[in-house]
């Protein structure tokens, strides 16, 4: 089952960052739509989930002390990346033997960075679907849902952060466009081998109560401030609110009828 579930977040993945390719004059809606399940899942799923679970080892304080470290843990991370693209730009030749300029160079360097981290947040996203089918299959479900709900922003995402700072140059564009499928393809493959590895371990529940309480930190930062920011930027319309809002609603009814 859960094998089957990582493969699906693949073909989420993929299926996201294709759209990206394809319609990106409506992404500022799916990105809308994410935002609200992302943040809903942190909200109604995984820190009730680790107040429950972690009941017996810590207070409810505790646990929502790790939950506002998870969330400064990747605001730090996040700011690293940013400002390590901004130290590390060269002159270099795009695969094609013409020379890149050294800000088309700092732009290579932050797209891959960005389409990294990215690929890296989708391996823990596999390894949080194995962790919380440890926990109970509903539990597995919930999680399973909202990973891929996830990760099809995360290929958007993947696709858009190469486009972007990569591949702004309309003299180049096969060259971008491949360059963003395979990370693409990096990023959709992450959640199977995460997945794929919780099967030769198991946690505590102590454990997985801190787990989930770090994963609802890290999905309200993405939720919070990459998703709704980027689904509103330049597109302040009645829309991108409305499917945030939608995107939270869905989520709920789905927790809901899950803990049925």
């Amino acid at each position: 089952m859960i094998i089957l579930i990582a493969f699906a977040t693949f073909f989420s993945t993929l299926t996201g960052g294709l759209f990206a390719l394809r319609f990106k004059d409506k992404l500022h809606l799916v990105l809308g739509f994410s935002a609200g399940a992302v943040i809903a899942v942190a909200f109604f799923d995984l820190m009730p989930e680790a107040v429950d679970l972690g009941g017996r080892y810590f207070s409810d304080a505790s646990v929502t002390s790790i939950v506002a470290l998870g969330f400064l843990a990747y605001l730090v991370l996040d700011r690293a990346i940013f400002l390590h693209s901004h130290a590390h730009a060269h002159d270099h030749e795009d695969g094609h033997g013409q020379e890149l300029s050294a800000q088309e160079s700092r732009s290579m360097g932050r797209g891959i960075l960005g389409a990294g981290s990215l690929s890296v947040h989708s391996f823990l996203d596999g390894v949080a679907i194995g962790l919380a089918f440890q926990v109970s299959a509903a539990i597995g479900a919930v999680v399973a849902v909202a990973v891929l709900t996830h990760d099809f922003s995360d290929g958007i995402n993947t696709v858009n952060l190469i486009l972007k700072n990569e591949g702004a140059q309309e003299d180049k564009p096969s060259f971008w466009r491949t360059k963003a499928f395979k990370w693409l393809l990096v990023d959709a493959s992450a959640p199977v081998i995460g997945a794929g590895s919780t099967l030769f371990f198991a946690l505590p529940e102590q454990a997985l109560s801190v787990i989930l309480a770090l994963f609802a930190g890290f999905f309200l930062y993405i939720g919070a401030s990459d998703l709704v920011p980027e689904s509103h930027h330049a597109h302040p319309k009645f829309m991108t609110t409305a499917m945030t809002l939608l995107g939270a609603g869905v989520l709920y009814v789905a927790i809901h009828f899950a803990n049925l």
